[in-house]
């Protein structure tokens, strides 16, 4: 499937501000799923962008703007091929696969991905509550699926609950939230069982007729390791996989390691407008 999309952060100063850095992770990756046919970013003010990969893989751009500005606009047009089957529900968990997975060798290689994060932070007790409601975590693929449809039916979307600061323990005694909610209360079980997990931003096609939640900005997943296999996208806020309509940007331990614009600047405050669509291209 081949789609296009526009991406637009509009921000609007109180008053002029001045001396703007800011570094954007929007530029979608390219892997063995996952093709960037073609990529622009325009800004407004007119800068200068600098690019380099960090420590995840995930593409970030830098732009500084020295003059003064009462608003600042930046606006990306992607477009990407993805080919990807649904899998893992078919999945037969092995032998082989859970010696692996128990072993000294997987847990190092994927200790990043193993760690509590201040966003995925989850208290004992509410880890304990989920867990014993969901079931038995030792086979990780059907514990994830079980994870994921569980979290789904306790939390209700709802973009007026929490905010982009809010941790995974203050959002699930709330029972609501966004996808950045969905994915870090799921990533602090997983890892709190020892299943390696990581958090995905990228956006989602939802179609005309789709039920799918989270097109209106970038949306948030979760990626579980499975041994043989390799990182396997889940989508709680869907209770789907994550497959050819979720489109990858980055990858990382929880939100702040891909956030899409972060930046400083000399001024008041500000607000932000922001503007997703994505396009089918081609089947």
């Amino acid at each position: 499937m081949k789609f296009q999309i526009e991406h637009t952060n509009t921000f609007y100063y109180e008053n002029f501000v001045d001396q703007s850095m800011n570094h954007i992770r929007l530029k979608p990756r390219t892997d063995e799923c996952q093709r960037l046919l073609a990529y622009r970013t325009e800004i407004t003010p007119n800068s200068l962008i600098k690019e380099h990969i960090d420590l995840w893989g995930n593409h970030v751009e830098t732009f500084f703007i020295p003059e003064k500005h009462e608003h600042l606009t930046v606006r990306t047009i992607s477009t990407v091929s993805i080919q990807k089957s649904p899998f893992i529900r078919m999945i037969h968990t092995s032998q082989e696969m859970i010696n692996i997975f128990y072993s000294e060798l997987f847990k190092r290689h994927y200790l990043a991905y193993l760690n509590e994060t201040p966003y995925t932070f989850l208290y004992k007790e509410q880890i304990e509550e989920i867990v014993n409601a969901v079931g038995d975590p030792s086979d990780p693929i059907r514990f994830s699926l079980d994870l994921m449809a569980y979290i789904n039916q306790s939390i209700y979307y709802d973009t007026g609950v929490t905010h982009v600061n809010t941790k995974a323990y203050e959002s699930w005694p709330l029972k609501g939230g966004v996808c950045q909610d969905y994915a870090h209360i799921m990533i602090g079980v997983l890892r709190a069982k020892g299943i390696p997990a990581r958090y995905v931003s990228g956006y989602l096609y939802v179609g005309e007729d789709s039920a799918l939640i989270g097109d209106a900005a970038t949306h948030a997943w979760v990626e579980v390791m499975v041994p043989g296999i390799g990182w396997v996208g889940l989508d709680p806020t869907n209770n789907v996989e994550a497959l050819e309509q979720h489109i990858r940007i980055g990858t990382g331990r929880d939100y702040a390691d891909v956030s899409p614009l972060q930046g400083v600047y000399r001024g008041g405050g500000q607000n932000l407008d922001v503007k997703v669509s994505v396009t089918l291209l081609d089947n």
